[in-house]
């Protein structure tokens, strides 16, 4: 350097107070979504606080930090069917976000899950060079992997958490992460057993068997009368004692008013599902998050899945690739707990799954297999890692 050169300059600490803040657009369109959505959130505000974060966010969202352009819980559904109630406001979030997209040009968007909403506005993203960081990537390797490419494309960064996605994104090479499950970090019980049995007035040596019956009223319906009968007949013959752990989406009167169940003597746990699954023999277990959940906790459990004929027919024609519906079926490859589809949906059938898991060996044999998919599921931090990756982000953006 010429001794009369200007020096370059150095970086003030205090000129980060005056700094543009960075604006970041993160879209949840599941009460999932939200949950995992809401973890990154706290992450990111606690590594740089003069961040503002916007988009579709539902209540844990919102707790963290996150302004709702749009609630989670307006625009989701279940099925393709349940969704003619949502389209209209559905269609209404996704033309307000890409309008905020075109005329603000946000310096990040983080889209969780969502498939089909969120494909399309990383596409409205890309063409308006808003970098875009795919956060739990959509089901590609069950249905529809034509996506893979259209993800691969539209996404600046993929933040997998499945171990084996992140070779379906190959092709992304170093811009595909698996960043371990997020459900790592939450999942535990955080009492004893006996300490919860007293809590929900059971007796000190009761077992127990749960009842997840689903967190949408649509799953309750088709669910939940099948499950209570069968839950009473195991517990009639096994000396068991019930509990229904109640989503937090639904209360008790939406229960009594969707279930169609004679629910007399059965206790309904809320806002305790962990304590209450992990202290349980076994439990059955609506298809979604809460079979993984339930596996996390240890507890064997049957899967249930029932939907609207036209639902079903649909995903049929759809759903390629996988043997099983269940996420611990599907990460173990094999059928470790025992899974029912649609017509086999019955308190009978549910009741000849259920029984054999009562057995010490088969019991011992699948609490094992439990325990050994949730070392496949990598590490806890996944929220921390993926808010690494969008200061990152945001950081090359702007020295760009």
């Amino acid at each position: 350097m010429p001794l009369n050169a200007e020096a370059p300059p150095v970086p003030d600490e205090r000129l980060k107070n005056t700094a543009r803040k960075a604006r970041i657009m993160i879209v949840a369109g599941e009460a999932s979504g939200d949950l995992h959505g809401g973890d990154l959130a706290r992450e990111i505000l606690a590594r740089d606080p003069s961040c503002e974060l916007f988009g579709i966010a539902g209540e844990k969202m919102r707790a963290a930090g996150v302004r709702a352009i749009v609630k989670t819980e307006d625009i989701h559904g279940l099925g393709l069917s349940e969704l003619a109630s949502t389209i209209g406001r559905t269609v209404g979030a996704f033309r307000a976000l890409r309008r905020i997209i075109r005329r603000e040009q946000p310096d990040l968007l983080i889209l969780i899950d969502y498939a089909e909403f969120n494909l399309i506005l990383a596409g409205t993203a890309r063409r308006n060079r808003v970098p875009v960081l795919y956060y739990i990537t959509p089901q590609v390797w069950a249905w529809r992997r034509s996506r893979i490419e259209k993800l691969v494309n539209r996404a600046a960064r993929l933040a997998v958490v499945l171990p084996f996605e992140a070779e379906l994104f190959h092709r992304a090479g170093e811009r595909v992460s698996f960043v371990g499950h997020p459900l790592l970090d939450r999942v535990a019980a955080v009492q004893s057993r006996d300490e919860t049995l007293k809590r929900h007035g059971f007796p000190p040596r009761a077992r127990i068997i749960s009842i997840l019956p689903g967190s949408r009223r649509a799953e309750v319906r088709y669910l939940l009368e099948p499950m209570v009968k069968a839950a009473r007949i195991v517990a009639r013959d096994n000396n068991l004692e019930i509990a229904l752990a109640l989503a937090p989406t639904l209360t008790q009167a939406e229960l009594a008013e969707v279930g169609r169940a004679d629910l007399a003597g059965i206790r309904i746990v809320e806002n305790d599902t962990y304590n209450m699954v992990a202290a349980s023999e076994l439990a059955l277990v609506a298809s979604g998050t809460a079979t993984l959940e339930t596996a996390l906790l240890g507890c064997p459990e049957v899967i249930a899945y029932k939907v609207s004929p036209l639902t079903y027919i649909l995903g049929r024609m759809l759903v390629k690739g996988v043997d099983f519906i269940g996420m611990p079926n599907i990460l173990a490859g094999r059928q470790i707990v025992p899974e029912l589809i649609q017509r086999e949906v019955t308190a009978e059938k549910l009741v000849r799954a259920a029984e054999p898991l009562l057995s010490d060996t088969i019991r011992a044999d699948t609490v094992a297999a439990l325990k050994a998919l949730r070392e496949k599921l990598g590490s806890p931090g996944a929220a921390g890692r993926v808010a690494t990756i969008a200061l990152e982000m945001i950081a090359s953006r702007i020295a760009a």
